[in-house]
């Protein structure tokens, strides 16, 4: 496997600079002769939640390890939180840097340039969301010096994901991404409410959410889906009864048993496997 920790900052020197180095950590697997020196594998820009004020560790190294382990590779972004000075777009432009990255090294780390998708959490979420919904804004190509396209993603993965930032928002994750300033002016909040920014050059989704989620409202994600629908974008949604906010890859690993190990994780632990299928045979 290699692993290795990149400062997005240094490859692209015009990235906003804050508190946190913008990092890209590469876990990508090996070939193998006996299976085939041709071989390319799935690749996932992973970014994981926090409310963007923080990053959450469960949703982060046992998400790598899952994906890894079933034949993809994965780069997470260590992008900068509010609390960081990191507000928008910095994150939009960190995690675009990072599609960059894959997309001009695809042929050296063995990636499926038309299997890249990036996958986020909650605000995590939101990011990833944001990633696909405004990828041809042109300020990114200026700023980190690509081509066109060279940042779009085949695919998003959006877990129980903060969408809009009107009704049924969560709250802070906005305050956090714009700053305590322009949270208060609604023509910055707009900037940033994803289910009004879909259109026909969306990349396809794979969504979950539970229905009980009560930090993060499961019309956030039925907000996208419906998004989604209207401009003909294909998506595979699945909404699980219960469960709380946070349930990540449902296991052992992502909780604390107390909290998190809902009786129900089992039960929604299936989008693992049903987003991997999708990875492989939809996207």
């Amino acid at each position: 496997m290699i692993h290795e920790r990149i400062n997005l900052e240094e490859l692209f020197p015009s990235l906003p600079k804050t508190e946190k180095t913008a990092i890209a950590e590469l876990y990508i697997p090996d070939i193998y002769e006996e299976i085939g020196c041709n071989k390319v594998f799935p690749c996932i820009i992973l970014c994981p939640g926090g409310g963007y004020a923080m990053r959450s560790q469960r949703e982060d190294e046992p998400t790598v390890l899952r994906f890894l382990g079933s034949g993809m590779a994965v780069i997470k972004v260590e992008y900068s939180c509010g609390t960081e000075g990191g507000h928008y777009p910095t994150q939009l432009l960190q995690v675009s840097a990072a599609v960059v990255l894959a997309r001009r090294n695809a042929q050296k780390w063995h990636i499926d340039t038309e299997k890249i998708v990036v996958m986020g959490y909650s605000a995590g979420g939101h990011l990833a969301a944001t990633v696909g919904v405004q990828w041809q804004e042109t300020f990114i190509c200026d700023i980190l010096g690509s081509k066109a396209g060279e940042n779009k993603v085949n695919g998003m993965v959006l877990c129980y994901p903060v969408i809009t930032s009107g009704k049924f928002t969560h709250e802070d994750s906005i305050k956090f991404l714009l700053g305590e300033d322009k949270y208060q002016i609604p023509s910055e909040r707009k900037k940033v409410s994803l289910e009004n920014m879909v259109t026909q050059n969306t990349p396809k989704a794979f969504l979950w959410h539970t229905f009980e989620d009560d930090l993060v409202p499961v019309e956030n994600t039925l907000k996208m889906a419906q998004a989604l629908r209207e401009q003909g974008i294909q998506f595979e949604l699945h909404i699980y009864p219960e469960g709380p906010h946070g349930l990540a890859i449902c296991e052992e690993t992502t909780a604390d048993v107390k909290e998190h190990l809902h009786p129900c994780a089992d039960y929604v632990s299936s989008w693992v496997e049903h987003c991997i299928k999708w990875i492989r045979e939809i996207v």
